[in-house]
């Protein structure tokens, strides 16, 4: 297939929009669809980890992708994470997201009975990229949460043979030599940089596209990092990654889980992405409050992300 053109910019890795007793909350997604487009983001990163995709039940997977293959409409590039611990559900998950008109597929390794080998990694990405064989495919590499760790570049030489339609990778990683060296591997493929707290030395790396969590609501911010490396201004790209490690500070140390409090803040900004699903912690309306208030007090020049419907203010 033609090498797909390699991403330049942020692509924001999705919370899964839900009601208050934790039911898909779909219509939710045309707004949150348009405020990312209005705030600069290139594309979307659909039911990873953020968007707690281990979570969701297959179908729930189904409806999400393609909520956002509509809502997207080729205004955002529509990456789905089709990684399941049942071959069959993410080939079936795959399928479908070719179907309902997704640009890519993704999967990360199963994470309870892990390959053993790199051979068999490959067989297991290559048999789940098989069933979408019109659409570019990523391997997925986040080993803080499969458990799992490979020779990323070694794969990349290898994958290349084995998956035809093979774009690249997400590589979620603190390992940043050898994501230089996977970006070294085959400069024609697409290396996602997946670490928000350590995107200044991602670019230095050699990334020229990233996806995170954080760019849901801080998309500015990353933007005039990158803009700033661009020119030549270390010191206030530095500055700017400090900022963005504060902000992640302060949602890791909120009093529930990470994703909890991303999402109590992406309320903050005017998209209501709802609770977490358990067995995350959600965050009482005083941490709530709380979190908002100390964002606000401690990172009074970050550029956040705003709704046209509803501009953020202090609780």
């Amino acid at each position: 297939m033609t090498n797909q053109p390699k991403t330049k910019g942020l692509i924001a890795a999705v919370f899964t929009p839900f009601d208050l007793q934790g039911r898909l909350a779909l219509q939710k997604i045309d707004e949150y669809a348009a405020f990312l487009i209005d705030n600069g983001l290139q594309g979307v990163f659909v039911a990873g980890t953020t968007g707690e995709s281990l979570s969701l039940r297959t179908e729930e997977r189904k409806e999400l992708a393609e909520a956002w293959a509509r809502s997207a409409n080729g205004r955002l590039r529509v990456i789905v994470h089709v990684g399941h611990n049942c071959l069959d559900e993410a080939q079936e998950l795959a399928e479908h997201a070719q179907t309902v008109g997704a640009d890519a597929v993704s999967a990360m390794p199963p994470c309870f009975f892990r390959p053993e080998s790199l051979e068999d990694l490959l067989g297991w990405c290559a048999a789940i990229a098989g069933a979408a064989p019109e659409l570019p495919f990523y391997f997925y590499y986040i080993p803080s949460m499969t458990g799992g760790s490979v020779s990323v570049p070694e794969f990349i030489r290898r994958a290349r043979e084995r998956i035809p339609h093979f774009a690249g990778v997400k590589f979620t990683h603190e390992d940043l030599a050898e994501y230089r060296s996977a970006v070294g591997a085959d400069e024609t493929l697409d290396i996602l940089f997946g670490r928000d707290e350590l995107l200044l030395s991602g670019l230095q790396a050699g990334a020229r596209g990233a996806v995170g969590s954080t760019y849901n609501f801080a998309a500015p911010l990353y933007q005039t990092l990158m803009e700033a490396y661009r020119q030549g201004d270390q010191t206030l790209a530095e500055q700017l990654q400090q900022e963005a490690c504060r902000m992640i500070d302060l949602c890791r140390d909120s009093g529930g889980h990470i994703l909890a409090a991303f999402k109590a803040v992406m309320e903050w900004v005017g998209i209501d992405c709802g609770p977490a699903r358990p067995p995350l912690r959600n965050l009482s309306a005083q941490q709530k409050t709380h979190l908002i208030q100390t964002l606000a007090r401690n990172l009074p020049a970050v550029r956040w992300c705003r709704s046209k419907r509803k501009p953020a203010v202090l609780p």
